[in-house]
């Protein structure tokens, strides 16, 4: 036992380090962890069989469960708008993946398992290898086959995964070239599509200067004018110095400066209807009502509706935005408060110290891991993932496993606030700790198990084939997506960067793509497609084993 988590530390920690070395703008990150497995256990190191098979599917089981937390607030409104579109891409991407590995499968007479590690490996998807693997297992144990029956795709996934990582990052610098992509351009071009956006939220300023309006209430205002979506957070009189933040019978005079919070679309509406943009700085003065952050974490205020905690009527209080899992949402009076949620309030002093009592606002709280909730909801995705779909003529029944249960329960859990006693706030570095602390025991597990006879695997099966085979899987769907993506549906070349590299599950190529382009972009598109992408590649991984392992 102690020489196996001797041998497991000693591959994370080198393959860490060995991870941050550069080759120009491009490195391994936590894919050097296999590679050092591979080599350790191509030396002869080992791991007892019990544990490897513990750390593999424990590591696999954090990392997916941790990126659903991360993006599944944005999961399902990513089906909005241009989302579906990005994601319709991606999933075509995943198919077609299959459709060539089953190809290879068939006129190659390369195992399926084998073809399978070769599509994963290819595409540098980790889930989909934990799936597939799993549901070997699965058939063995319900078939009552040898351990050693099939092939261990683990192999063709080592052999393939450095075309996956280095194949996605030369498709971006010729498409690029080829394209004659003006970068500048492209950004403008981005900036104007998107400078009416829904969805961003802005805070102005503006001053009553239309008589039609002088002398309504705000509530009059947004019944005749049919005003949505608009909060009014502070009002000031003209000709004096003092804010107060209005109720919806506040009256409207003549020169009134008013500071609003809305999606900037309904911001510009809202505007032309009361007057001008204003450039007051007295309203934003914080010597009678003030601006504070506070933080949901008492039972008081969470799974309530801003309504019914009634913010302002009990304290005068105005709740302007709220932020969740990264995500500016406005402060509607039916939205739903999760554990964990950031509310911007504007009020008195006093008012928002009364009010921290119900909410909450408790800093420490939020820093201390709650394990209840934590392995809770990692049991809830284990029951998901064990629950069988029976399909004729499959051998064994379907399961989502070990990789899709988890990514499901994190998606369902974030999204909804919580199941029960679990709820879904998990704070950024915990996040960023459990998925890459996941992937480091998933990736150290797979490599040292498949490092013994990897040499004589990759001599035995023809490894430079495998790799040629690989480039298939990696080149083709990539360059069919940048194709259809640019010619067919006109997409911004930083929102197809980032389609490519989501669609490959791959932050190494999103971390290159980012540095080479000198922008963020690519991350939004790239979060837009990764679960939906990563679901299917876990489904189609699963799908080739159980319907063509021999």
């Amino acid at each position: 036992m102690n020489q196996s988590l001797l041998v497991l530390f000693l591959a994370i920690s080198v393959g860490f380090f060995a991870g941050k070395i550069k080759i120009g703008n491009v490195s391994l990150g936590v894919s050097a962890v296999m590679f050092v497995g591979l080599y350790l256990g191509h030396l002869g190191f080992s791991m007892d069989a019990e544990l490897i098979q513990f750390v593999r599917e424990f590591g696999l089981i954090l990392f997916v469960y941790g990126i659903g937390i991360q993006v599944g607030p944005s999961f399902f409104s990513s089906f909005k708008r241009e989302g579906l579109i990005f994601n319709a891409l991606g999933v075509g991407t995943v198919l077609l993946g299959g459709i060539i590995a089953y190809l290879i499968h068939l006129i190659a007479n390369v195992k399926i398992e084998n073809a399978v590690g070769l599509m994963s490996g290819s595409v540098t998807n980790t889930p989909g290898l934990g799936a597939a693997k799993s549901t070997l297992i699965e058939i063995q144990k319900q078939l009552k086959l040898p351990s050693d029956y099939f092939s261990d795709p683990t192999i063709a996934y080592a052999i393939t995964y450095p075309i996956g990582v280095f194949g996605i990052i030369l498709i971006i610098i010729l498409a690029k070239n080829f394209l004659k992509i003006d970068l500048p351009k492209e950004v403008t071009l981005l900036q104007e599509k998107n400078k009416d956006s829904e969805n961003k939220i802005v805070r102005q300023k503006c001053r009553v200067t239309n008589s039609e309006v002088v002398g309504k209430t705000i509530r009059q205002l947004f019944k005749e004018y049919h005003i949505e979506g608009v909060i009014v957070s502070r009002q000031k009189q003209s000709g004096t110095k003092v804010v107060f933040s209005p109720s919806l019978d506040s009256i409207l005079k003549d020169r009134d400066v008013l500071m609003v919070v809305a999606k900037q679309k309904n911001s510009t509406k809202f505007v032309e209807i009361i007057g001008k943009i204003s450039t007051d700085l007295f309203i934003e003065s914080e010597d009678d009502i003030t601006t504070k952050i506070i933080s949901v974490t008492k039972k008081t205020a969470t799974h309530k509706t801003l309504a019914q905690l009634d913010l302002y009527n009990q304290f005068g209080l105005k709740v302007t935005r709220v932020v969740r899992s990264g995500l500016e949402i406005l402060a509607q009076p039916t939205l739903e408060l999760f554990y964990g949620d950031t509310l911007l309030v504007v009020g008195n002093k006093e008012a928002i110290s009364e009010a921290e009592k119900i909410i909450g606002n408790s800093k420490k709280i939020l820093l201390e891991p709650d394990f209840l909730s934590l392995f809770g909801g990692l049991i809830f995705g284990v029951i998901i993932g064990s629950i069988p779909i029976m399909i004729p003529s499959l051998p064994v029944p379907l399961k989502l496993g070990l990789a899709a249960g988890p990514l499901m329960a994190a998606i369902f859990i974030s999204r909804y606030g919580g199941v029960g006693v679990i709820h879904s706030y998990i704070n950024n570095g915990a996040i960023h700790f459990m998925k890459d602390f996941g992937i480091c025991l998933f990736f150290a597990a797979v490599g040292i198990k498949a490092g013994h006879g990897f040499y004589d695997n990759f001599v035995a099966n023809d490894g430079w084939m495998w790799i040629y085979y690989g480039c298939y899987i990696t080149f083709i769907p990539l360059a069919l997506l940048v194709i259809i993506s640019r010619f067919v549906f006109k997409l911004n070349f930083y929102q197809m960067v980032g389609i490519m590299s989501g669609s490959y599950t791959d932050p190494a190529a999103l971390a290159f793509s980012t540095k080479y382009l000198d922008s963020d972009i690519p991350n939004q598109s790239y979060a837009t497609v990764y679960p939906l992408v990563t679901i299917s590649r876990i489904l189609v991984a699963q799908l080739l084993i159980l319907l063509f392992a021999s």
